[in-house]
């Protein structure tokens, strides 16, 4: 049973809305159905260049034509380096297959093949990699560690001038070039937006992202209508922007991963701020509420501990208004319950106000924080979360 101590740890004492003002924008969206989805984890395959082969050749000059063998070595293969910056935000411009360039061959003349470049690959700061076996194998969540080198490219293979010796001083064999490695690794975000929209199929959660954003998520009156997040930004008037994402509807036991749970309580995982969508016209809305929470729990009973809201939805029909009262009530004065119908935009800017409130408050944690230590883990945690 959902009881007002629970609530009150969950939710917090209500707090007054920021004075910062949403910008709803007037301006059409584009004729696409549906927007790209945001991409928070992905399986990527590295190989490392392949190092050039060593050159076989001979030396033949003017006045002396058996001058020596002089085939240079080859070039080592290029690297796959994957480097956290605050230029990308998602892993959706991350291919499958990532490959470092080959060296290039020796030549005569004792000419070494070229290098290979190193592949070197963007992702957000946070990003962890995890092994087959799901071992975590690197975290570029800090200032210090912010390279790492997933994929080291082959050595060049030696020409036969190496191989010469006052034995053998006319070698007529070279190294081939070595392979460099080659790794799967399982690629994560640990932060992928500020706010995350929670709630059951069908609660409305994409139509409330389409109302406070530009994005464009699929909607449809079936379940599971979203199958990957999508992240709109909400823009204010003083020019701030905080992303909200719509995450895919949970279902009972689905830490169980029932319903593909346990992926969609993964991208939960990676919010900062809960707002737990209710559909109001169910004909049970605090058995959802009540589900949800013991949802996140059961999966990870830190989630439980965030800041969070809830959001009455559905409030345009008549049933909705008719359960408000009593689901108020029902979850104790204490609970921020924020009554809007996402399909008509009733109430959005008290919501949008809140979410501002939600956001100041962490900035202002992360800025008291810098202030005392002045580490550049702190200013890289200040950037990473305001950018």
């Amino acid at each position: 049973m959902l009881t007002t101590r629970t609530i009150v740890r969950l939710f917090g004492s209500a707090s007054k809305p920021s004075q910062a003002t949403a910008l709803l924008r007037n301006k059409a969206k584009g004729t696409k159905t549906q927007g790209s989805s945001f991409l928070d984890e992905k399986r990527v395959q590295v190989f490392g260049g392949k190092g050039g082969d060593g050159a076989i050749s001979f030396m033949s000059l003017c006045h002396n034509e058996f001058a020596g063998p002089d085939g240079g070595d080859g070039g080592n293969g290029g690297h796959v380096l994957f480097q956290a910056t605050l230029n990308v935000n998602s892993l959706s411009h991350l291919s499958s297959i990532i490959k470092g360039e080959d060296g290039e061959k020796g030549f005569p003349k004792n000419c070494f093949g070229r290098n290979g470049n190193p592949m070197i690959v963007e992702v957000p700061y946070g990003t962890t990699f995890k092994d087959e076996n799901n071992k975590l194998v690197a975290d570029l969540s800090s200032a210090e560690a912010s390279v790492f080198i997933a994929a080291r490219g082959g050595s060049g293979g030696k020409g036969n001038r190496f191989f010469a010796t006052s034995e053998n001083q006319s070698p007529e064999v070279a190294e081939y070039g070595a392979e460099g490695e080659t790794i799967t690794y399982v690629v994560e975000i640990s932060t992928m937006a500020h706010i995350g929209l929670v709630g059951f199929p069908n609660a409305g959660k994409s139509t409330l992202l389409q109302a406070i954003s530009r994005a464009r998520p699929k909607v449809a009156s079936y379940p599971f209508t979203t199958l990957k997040p999508h992240v709109g930004m909400v823009l204010y008037d003083d020019l701030e922007q905080i992303s909200v994402a719509d995450v895919p509807g949970l279902i009972e036991d689905a830490h169980k991963n029932r319903g593909l749970g346990i992926s969609f309580l993964k991208h939960i995982e990676r919010c900062v701020c809960l707002l737990f969508v209710i559909d109001l016209s169910s004909p049970d809305p605090i058995f959802q509420l009540q589900t949800l929470i013991s949802e996140l729990k059961h999966y990870n009973p830190s989630l439980i501990e965030r800041p969070s809201i809830v959001l009455a939805n559905k409030m345009d029909l008549k049933e909705a208004r008719e359960k408000y009262v009593d689901f108020v009530k029902e979850v104790g004065k204490e609970v921020v319950v924020v009554p809007i119908s996402a399909k008509h935009g009733l109430n959005l800017k008290e919501l949008l106000a809140r979410i501002r409130t939600f956001y100041d408050q962490e900035t202002d944690k992360l800025k008291k924080k810098h202030a005392e230590s002045k580490t550049k883990q702190t200013e890289l945690d200040l950037l990473t979360w305001t950018r």
